[in-house]
């Protein structure tokens, strides 16, 4: 029973290890892309608050810490770390 489960979890280990290397893959072009937006955005947040517009620079600044590395692509980079850890678990059952 236990040697049918370990074929049964090969393809899904195999699946599960493109899709890690495929969002790792992702996550490293985005976070290039978001640190450059966030500090465009920040930017536009600065200039919103020195003209008096309180409301749109507050707003900005929080657009800009979402986009930023330490708002979604963290939380982004946190899920690609689980997944690698049910891909490590499943590589464990299958060899172990």
């Amino acid at each position: 029973m236990r040697l049918l489960l370990k074929i049964l979890a090969a393809p899904v280990l195999l699946l599960l290890t493109l899709v890690v290397a495929f969002c790792t893959f992702i996550l490293m072009m985005t976070g290039i892309v978001a640190w450059i937006l966030s500090g465009l955005v920040f930017a536009g947040a600065v200039i919103l608050l020195f003209t008096g517009q309180t409301a749109g620079g507050i707003a900005f600044l929080v657009v800009a810490f979402l986009v930023s590395p330490y708002g979604l692509p963290a939380i982004a980079a946190w899920l690609v770390g689980k997944l690698e850890g049910v891909k490590y678990s499943l590589g464990e059952f299958i060899s172990g």
